[in-house]
């Protein structure tokens, strides 16, 4: 009877390994993670070369700014769920100053971004 105590208690300790395993999200790659957000949203040029990725009215400068234009729609719909802490982080900046400082502009990304989804193949 020992036996099976002890064979269940393997068995569960396992499953909820398992399940542990299959709950984790995959996060987004950490490799762009040192972009200084505050230096871009406060250089002009800077934050208009990346809006103009983003918007697609103009070539990516840098791979960051490919990732992150490419990111952006589902780190929207999905609240970031994929995004990795400083991701999250840079996201959260870059809402705030385009909602408080550029509305126009943020409402352009936000019709854009829903534009996409809605023309993005489905899988």
């Amino acid at each position: 009877m020992a036996n099976v105590s002890v064979l269940l208690s393997l068995l569960l300790i396992s499953a909820t390994i398992y399940l542990t395993k299959c709950e984790e999200v995959k996060k987004y790659t950490d490799k762009y993670d040192h972009v200084d957000y505050d230096e871009i949203l406060s250089n002009d040029r800077l934050r208009n070369q990346y809006y103009s990725c983003a918007m697609g009215s103009s070539r990516c400068l840098s791979d960051d700014a490919t990732f992150f234009k490419d990111k952006f729609p589902e780190a929207l719909v999905t609240k970031c769920k994929y995004c990795t802490e400083p991701q999250k982080i840079g996201f959260d900046k870059i809402v705030t100053y385009y909602t408080e400082k550029e509305p126009e502009k943020w409402k352009a990304v936000l019709e854009k971004t829903i534009k996409d989804i809605q023309n993005k193949p489905k899988q």
